[in-house]
């Protein structure tokens, strides 16, 4: 059989224990249990599952945070959760115990064994534990790969001169001229989600996070390979990051639901928009800097006062969950794909026309339907096409101008989750669930290089 962690096997032990006191009728201050109740082993755990989806830095419901010691530790609306050796004048064992427990308001109720874990865990005097590097997920250099991760993130520089990746735990950047690497970037995140050049070349934004615990913002010098910045913004993963037209502000999309636009170089949070009921995936600035368009899983399109934050309008018809946006690059028109495989161009502006029939007044173009979610879109430099990504291994080209698919590129080996344009619009990167990113010819559908962006370790890591 295979042994439990140690943390729960400590709990089983004072599971059982609490449940033998109470069958014999014992207090629980008179459990005897020969470990200290550990707050990073014990109830961190416990707390992740039970209250932290409440209670973290984003959802502060009763100004507590229960997803770190020193969150706990802040007195709550109603004063502080517990006191260090005094069970009985903890705000914390009130909430969770009695007939009916006040928390937490969704989900089962704590067990008896694990009120009394609490419990005890005051009883000793509430006491940190937790490890130094217990929440880092730095890593020295660049990692060994012994497969291709998938390519969920690809953009080219403005100049045309770089094109940059997403990896694991790092951006790897190539030079568009013979796709000859040039720099592994490593940062804190494990996942990098989305990516974006300055206007001018000379900085590179990045979107990435570590699921349910970190969202970041990373900011590169293109030039020396430098770290410049990384903004610690959310306790989830952010997406869609885009630099307005002044170079000044970026804005990021996040699985909190908000949207954020945050200064540059400083990283002061000028904005959140916190109107979405859903993950928020994608942003896009409108040339005036004004306006800012944010996609999200709640099937909205959202126009936003970048300065103050208010919710102007829905441009769209919530038809399906946007997976994926881009801007028009001369026009104040929006490009979305969705997750039920729609297509289709809007108008960037009020929706004031609709009727109570809930008319698509900004509706511009309606492509074909695509044979699943949409997973990446992209406009050419002149906006005269567009290409979608499909799970089936295609991207497809179509005209902007009348709907028609003017190409079909294949060649995947799985769904395609990136695009992106050269500058003169001569090439289209793609990078797939195969790990490998391909550049085609738009004009002619033809494979003209492949390129697969990690090298793979071929040691035996399987041990004698």
């Amino acid at each position: 059989m295979t042994p439990l962690p140690v943390h729960l096997a400590s709990f089983r032990l004072r599971t059982l224990s609490s449940l033998a006191a109470l069958t014999l009728g014992w207090p629980a201050s008179l459990l005897a249990v020969d470990a200290p109740v550990s707050w990073f082993k014990d109830i961190t755990p416990l707390f992740k599952r039970s209250c932290n989806g409440c209670h973290n830095p984003n959802k502060l419901k009763g100004e507590i945070d229960t997803s770190s010691y020193v969150g706990f530790l802040k007195p709550g609306k109603n004063g502080p959760s517990f006191v260090p050796n005094d069970p009985a004048k903890s705000l914390v064992l009130a909430e969770i115990t009695g007939k009916e427990p006040s928390m937490p308001k969704e989900g089962d109720a704590l067990t008896v064994a694990e009120t009394t874990l609490i419990e005890q865990w005051i009883r000793e005097g509430a006491k940190d534990d937790t490890p130094v590097d217990a929440y880092s997920t730095r890593i020295s250099a660049p990692p060994t790969y012994t497969s291709q991760p998938v390519v969920a993130a690809l953009a080219i520089s403005p100049d045309g001169r770089w094109l940059a990746s997403s990896g694991y735990h790092e951006v790897l950047v190539f030079e568009t001229e013979g796709l000859k690497p040039y720099g592994r970037w490593v940062g804190e995140s494990t996942r990098i989600e989305s990516l974006a050049f300055s206007m001018d070349s000379r900085s590179l934004a990045v979107a990435a996070g570590v699921p349910a615990r970190l969202g970041e913002v990373q900011i590169w010098n293109v030039e020396t390979g430098h770290q410049s910045v990384a903004w610690k913004i959310s306790a989830d993963s952010v997406y869609g990051v885009s630099w307005s037209p002044s170079g000044d502000r970026l804005a990021v999309a996040g699985a909190d639901k908000a949207v954020r636009v945050l200064a540059y170089p400083s990283g002061k949070e000028l904005m959140r928009f916190d109107n979405h009921s859903d993950w928020s995936l994608q942003t896009a600035w409108l040339p005036s800097g004004t306006r800012l368009i944010s996609g999200s899983r709640d099937r909205a399109i959202k126009l936003i006062d970048a300065t103050s934050g208010q919710f102007i309008d829905d441009i769209n018809k919530l038809l399906e969950p946007i997976t994926c946006l881009v801007r028009h690059p001369k026009e104040e028109t929006v490009l979305y794909g969705g997750g039920e495989g729609g297509l289709r161009i809007y108008k960037a502006k009020e929706n004031q026309d609709r009727t109570s029939g809930n008319n698509d007044v900004n509706l511009v173009r309606d492509f074909e339907r695509q044979p699943g979610p949409v997973q990446a879109v992209a406009f050419s430099p002149d906006g005269s096409r567009i290409a979608a990504a499909v799970p089936n291994g295609e991207v497809r080209l179509y005209a902007a101008a009348n709907g028609q698919r003017t190409a079909t590129l294949g060649g995947h080996d799985g769904a395609v989750f990136s695009l992106c344009f050269s500058p003169d619009g001569t090439a289209l990167y793609t990078g797939s669930f195969d790990g490998l990113i391909r550049r085609f010819d738009p004009a002619t559908g033809r494979l003209t290089a492949i390129l697969q962006p990690v090298p793979i370790s071929t040691a035996n890591t399987a041990g004698p």
